[in-house]
């Protein structure tokens, strides 16, 4: 095997690689589309399975800009969710927690009474 072998080798998988990139993302905005209807998708699906470039290159041409706001929304959605449950989750403990907890470092002798009253500023800010 030639170095050129390789070299075509090479670039032949990054095609095809590409290609297949291209073809499932084309197939999930097929099922993320709400507006098109279940007969439209069968053809394009049967479509992309007998003649797959052709089709697959319509299919950008036609799709391409609702392909990208479907999966910008998808992208903002799952943004959304993630925030959501960061907040979700570092939220647990309430004020009223918070402040329990701070007292009882404040009885123990680990805080002082200023650093009691900013933690309890900071609880009741919240």
């Amino acid at each position: 095997m030639s170095f050129w072998d390789v070299v075509w080798f090479i670039i032949i998988a990054f095609a095809f690689t590409a290609y297949l990139m291209m073809l499932f993302s084309i197939i999930a905005d097929l099922f993320r589309d709400p507006d098109m209807s279940g007969v439209k998708k069968a053809l394009w699906l049967i479509g992309l399975l007998f003649v797959p470039l052709l089709v697959a290159l319509i299919y950008v041409i036609v799709h391409g800009n609702d392909m990208a706001r479907r999966t910008a929304t998808s992208h903002f959605a799952a943004q959304q969710q993630q925030e959501e449950y960061i907040k979700q989750v570092a939220a647990k403990t309430s004020p009223t927690d918070q402040i329990a907890q701070a007292s009882a470092m404040l009885d123990k002798g680990t805080i002082s009474q200023s650093e009691f009253d900013t933690l309890k500023a900071k609880a009741l800010a919240v």
